[in-house]
């Protein structure tokens, strides 16, 4: 089944325009009611968070409303990360759990996204049946009568179930003493949890970016602005810094000189601390066709494969989930460990680096000096049509070439995007000039064979 309403991670536009209206957020509160309704000799349940932007309010109360409509309960927790909703989900033994977020987007946007009752971000083929309910209107005939109507209550500790579940992701007996942290909430959803975690556990915490108001969420601070937390970990002489986005599944990190260590970075010195205990299952990371080379170089070296999937950190948890893996995540923060959660954390990912610190004794600048990133080129070209570039003989000529010409020293990616007439072509090598030349190849036969005129 195909989905026109979600995307890569749920549903996603400007507040109150098509489809994050309250009309349309009813009708999807409607049929995920319906695709998610039990009937087990219990009242059905669906746990329903958001971050902190300003039509929070009123999307949250529009989507409850369609839920209840249905004769399902509602369970409201009010701002809390992403991964917060899907742990709560899982504990509280919910039919569904829903997050009112649009993660690292400013404040005007919002959007919606899923977990089933075990805590996991839904497969495509889910968000496409709730898609096709709320097109046929199946879902309005299974509307309960007037004494089943669902009814809505607050979760009053959501807050501290989820502070103390990241704090015991932390290993027993150690605590983050002597430890400085620039801490930037992004004014988003983890402005109450992350700083209790932190200081809980015994650090020091610069707070950054805890001061939402509704609309400056992503504003100048958290993840997409790594610059304000570089800048207050060399202004007070922290060992660590955690930039979190909106929502809080992901984060970027600033070691102790203030200069940032993205995903890929953090991926790579993890990996190689649980293969040394003998804990990264099946000696595999899993990360997506983002990660820099350096990565696979890094993992080779170290005695592990890399395996790669489409963008989004849900395919990432898809793939550990099919093959029994346990650790991945992608170059932009979202990590995963699945021994302690079902998606990407950005607090509970910082844990795990506090952690591996502690345990070894080196500061971050020595921990990520495990991989090394190579150069890498990227450049979009418009394009009139999106056919399949495997069937067109003389760019898939262009990128064999490129391809052999760099061997196993370099990757060549080309794919279209996936919401404008581009096509992009990114090239990783160990010299830029020949990177630059191979990318401006592949361009040069994409454009003569399907480039906008």
């Amino acid at each position: 089944m195909t989905r026109h309403l979600f995307g890569t991670d749920g549903v996603r536009g400007v507040a109150n325009s098509e489809p994050m209206t309250p009309e349309t957020v009813m009708a999807i509160g409607q049929a995920a009611a319906q695709v998610f309704l039990r009937r087990k000799g219990r009242r059905d349940k669906i746990l329903i968070g958001k971050d902190t932007r300003l039509s929070g309010y009123m999307l949250e109360t529009a989507l409850a409303s369609g839920i209840c409509s249905m004769g399902v309960d509602v369970l409201l927790v009010g701002p809390l990360p992403t991964p917060g909703i899907a742990f709560l989900t899982a504990s509280m033994r919910a039919d569904a759990g829903v997050v009112i977020s649009a993660s690292h987007n400013p404040f005007q946007d919002n959007g919606i996204k899923f977990f089933d009752a075990d805590g996991f971000k839904l497969p495509d083929e889910t968000e496409a049946l709730i898609e096709r309910y709320m097109k046929d209107g199946e879902h309005l005939q299974q509307r309960c009568q007037a004494a089943d109507v669902g009814k809505a209550a607050r979760v009053a500790d959501a807050v501290g179930r989820y502070v103390v579940f990241l704090k015991n992701t932390f290993p027993k007996g150690m605590t983050l003493e002597g430890y400085k942290i620039v801490l930037d909430c992004a004014n988003g959803a983890a402005y109450r949890v992350a700083p209790l975690v932190f200081t809980e556990l015994g650090a020091e915490v610069v707070l950054v970016g805890a001061e939402p108001d509704g609309v400056n969420i992503n504003c100048g601070v958290g993840a997409l602005h790594p610059e304000v937390m570089c800048d207050q970990v060399r202004r007070n002489g922290a060992q660590l810094g955690v930039a979190l986005d909106g929502d809080a599944d992901r984060l970027i990190l600033a070691d102790e000189n203030g200069e940032v260590i993205d995903g890929d970075h953090v991926m790579a010195m993890i990996a190689k601390a649980l293969l040394q205990s003998g804990e990264l299952r099946r000696n595999t990371l899993v990360s997506t066709v983002m990660s820099n080379i350096g990565l696979e170089i890094a993992c080779r070296e170290m005695g592990c494969q890399l395996l790669r999937t489409q963008v989004g950190d849900r395919y990432v948890v898809e793939e550990l989930r099919r093959n029994g893996y346990n650790f991945g995540g992608e170059q932009s923060g979202h990590l995963v460990f699945l021994d302690h959660a079902t998606t990407g954390d950005g607090t509970l990912s910082a844990l795990q680096v506090l952690a591996l610190m502690a345990q070894s004794g080196k500061p971050l600048s020595e921990l990520s000096k495990v991989m090394t990133s190579l150069p890498q080129v990227l450049r979009n070209l418009k394009v009139a049509s999106k056919p399949d570039m495997t069937q067109i003989p003389r760019v898939c000529q262009a990128i064999e070439a490129a391809e052999s010409e760099l061997a196993d020293r370099g990757r060549v990616l080309v794919r279209y995007s996936g919401t404008e007439m581009l096509a992009r072509v990114m090239i990783e090598g160990e010299s830029m000039q020949q990177i630059e030349r191979l990318r401006d190849q592949i361009i040069e036969v994409i454009d003569s064979e399907i480039g906008a005129k």
